[in-house]
């Protein structure tokens, strides 16, 4: 969809996928985003304008031309900007509507019945020279839901808040895989009460690793052991900060030849350009998919949760379609309100979008080298 397509009947179309006229001009009202008809003559004309502006790549001066020739409103770029602004909670809104749309389409999930959440964020830098050099991001936590191949669940911060596991509620039932950022032992035990499953990538040195008795485990000797049959799957203790350490599942699965050596020839040019010495141990790990899971053994096999983390892909072709195909960067501009606004517009295009290229995903062409 693009900013001339607005001008057509899609946007009819699209105002429907919003929820209505009626419950648009009612919530940007009680949200503050639109409070009375004056050079813009309703709420859905503002939504009109602030979409063209962040779905298309001509500025606010132009922006504001374009919507004056077409006869959608009389405003400079600085009145824009403000309805922009106050747009932010109103866009939140509808974020979430559509988030919630398509999790009431998912119908039977993976995995036995089960449904599967795929659980990472993206993020793109601020603007402005200082925010660069200070390392500025703002950080889209994500959940993907597998089974309806659509985002349910967005969380907007900046960089002082970091990612974590139980970040979005949890669905009784879920089984919710993660990357290795997430093996958060305290935050893992939240998502386990509240009536999910865990499949976490592990790294050797990110848990404190323990046997029933309480004694730790030398992980990378466990490694080096299992070489030659080249898998393990075992019960581990994991220690957060509770008394009592949590009971998993160590799922450790050897990589092929060839991916042993990407990931290595990687790993070694990496602590070469940061002028860091590589462990022996990180040589060891590099050659195993280390993997902690809270699912049965009997019912998910080892080859099963090798299966659904590979699943993992799915969220990133998600996060490819946000940057490449909606065009999802850093916001113009370093006012939070309409940074938030920027990324949140592109984030309902993304939603809108979804269901054109679900339809056309197979399986990843990256499936073995995950």
């Amino acid at each position: 969809m693009t900013r001339e397509s607005l001008s057509n009947a899609e946007w009819l179309r699209t105002v429907d996928r919003f929820g209505g006229t009626e419950l648009l001009e009612k919530e940007a009202r009680e949200l503050g985003a639109f409070e009375r008809a004056r050079k813009i003559k309703c709420a859905v004309d503002q939504l009109r304008l602030v979409l063209a502006y962040c779905w298309g790549t001509r500025g606010l001066r132009l922006t504001a031309a374009w919507a004056e020739a077409i006869g959608l409103a009389s405003l400079s770029n600085v009145a824009l900007l403000k309805r922009l602004r106050n747009s932010a909670d109103w866009l939140e809104r509808l974020v979430g509507r559509l988030v919630g749309a398509g999790s009431r389409e998912a119908g039977v999930a993976a995995a036995k019945g089960r449904r599967v959440r795929l659980v990472d964020a993206t993020s793109v830098a601020k603007a402005g020279r200082d925010a660069r050099e200070s390392g500025g991001r703002w950080r889209v936590h994500s959940v993907f839901d597998l089974a309806s191949e659509r985002f349910t669940a967005f969380d907007l911060t900046d960089e002082s808040e970091g990612e974590v596991i139980d970040r979005a509620d949890v669905v009784a039932g879920e089984i919710r895989v993660c990357d290795r950022a997430y093996l958060q032992p305290d935050r893992i035990a939240k998502v386990l009460g509240a009536g999910a499953d865990i499949i976490v990538r592990a790294g050797w040195n990110n848990a404190r690793w323990m046997i029933a008795d309480g004694h730790r485990v030398d992980l990378v000797a466990l490694l080096k052991k299992a070489r030659g049959k080249g898998l393990i799957d075992q019960a581990i203790f994991i220690k957060g900060s509770a008394k009592k350490p949590m009971e998993l599942r160590l799922v450790a699965i050897r990589k092929p030849k060839q991916a042993c050596d990407l990931t290595i020839e990687k790993i070694t040019r990496r602590a070469r350009d940061m002028g860091r010495k590589l462990m022996p141990e990180t040589l060891v790990a590099a050659e195993w998919v280390i993997i902690v899971t809270s699912l049965d053994r009997d019912e998910y096999p080892l080859s099963a949760i090798s299966d659904l983390y590979r699943l993992r892909w799915r969220i990133e072709i998600a996060f490819k379609h946000l940057k490449s195909g909606v065009g999802l960067a850093g916001p113009p501009g370093d006012d939070p309100r309409s940074a938030k606004a920027h990324i949140l517009c592109n984030l309902l295009l993304a939603l809108l979008t979804e269901p054109l290229i679900a339809e056309h995903l197979g399986d990843s062409p990256r499936r073995e080298a995950a």
